[in-house]
C-alpha cells in the first residue's frame, strides 16, 4: 500500500563491488538525499527471504557505492537488473551494460547514466520488523552530463528520471509546472557540538 502512496520515487540504480571484484547493479526506490552540506543520500535496503541483498553486503565491505540516475530511455535496463542473480554474477555482464571507472570510489559507474554520485559510507540505521536498513552515503564525486547542467541547476525536464510507483510500474515525472518562487531565510551551518 505504502509504495503506491509514496509516489513517485528517484530510482537509485545502485552499482557495488564484491571483494572479490564482482560487479553488482540493482535498482532501489525508497531514495532521497539527505544533506547538502555535505552532500549526503540515503537508501532503504531490505532484505529478500531474511537475507542481506548484495548491495548491502558488498556496501559493508568496502564502504563504497555509486548511485547512478537512469533517464527514460533506460527503463527496460533499469527493470531488467531487478532480476535476483547469485552473488557471483554481475548484473552488468549479464545484461550487456558498459560500466566505466569512477574517480574517487572502487565501484564502477554506468556510462550511460547521464548522473552518477560517488558515495562513501556514512551510516547505517536498521527500521522496523524486516531487517531494512537506510545506508546514507556522503557524495564525494559527482558526474553530470553537460546537456543536463543549465545556470548551476540540472534540467530535471532534460533528464527525465525514471520513476517507481506501486509493483512494476514506473513513471517520468509528467507535468512540471513553474510557480513564482516563495522567499525564504538562507539556511545556516550549525556548530558541531562538543
Amino acid at each position: 500500500m505504502i509504495s503506491g502512496i509514496v509516489v513517485p520515487r528517484p530510482i537509485a540504480w545502485m552499482t557495488t563491488q564484491s571483494p572479490s571484484g564482482v560487479v553488482n547493479l540493482a535498482p532501489f526506490s525508497c531514495f532521497t538525499f539527505v544533506s547538502n552540506s555535505p552532500l549526503m543520500v540515503g537508501v532503504n535496503i531490505g532484505r529478500k527471504g531474511g537475507r542481506e541483498k548484495d548491495t548491502a553486503r558488498n556496501i559493508r565491505a568496502l564502504d563504497q557505492f555509486v548511485i547512478n540516475i537512469a533517464d527514460w530511455s533506460m527503463v527496460e535496463a533499469v527493470h531488467a537488473s531487478a532480476v535476483e542473480y547469485e552473488a557471483h554474477e554481475s548484473e552488468v555482464e549479464r545484461l550487456g551494460i558498459t560500466v566505466t571507472p569512477s574517480d574517487t570510489v572502487t565501484p564502477p559507474r554506468l556510462a550511460m547514466a547521464p548522473i552518477s554520485l560517488e558515495c562513501r559510507l556514512h551510516s547505517i540505521t536498521a527500521y522496523g520488523d524486516t531487517g531494512a536498513e537506510f545506508f546514507v552515503g556522503q557524495v564525494g564525486r559527482v558526474h553530470i552530463a553537460d546537456s543536463l547542467y543549465r545556470d548551476g541547476r540540472i534540467d530535471t525536464r532534460a533528464l527525465q528520471p525514471v520513476c517507481r510507483i506501486a509493483g512494476a510500474n514506473y513513471a517520468t515525472l509528467g507535468e512540471i509546472r513553474e510557480l513564482k518562487p516563495v522567499a525564504q531565510t538562507p539556511k545556516g551551518v550549525i556548530e558541531p557540538r562538543s
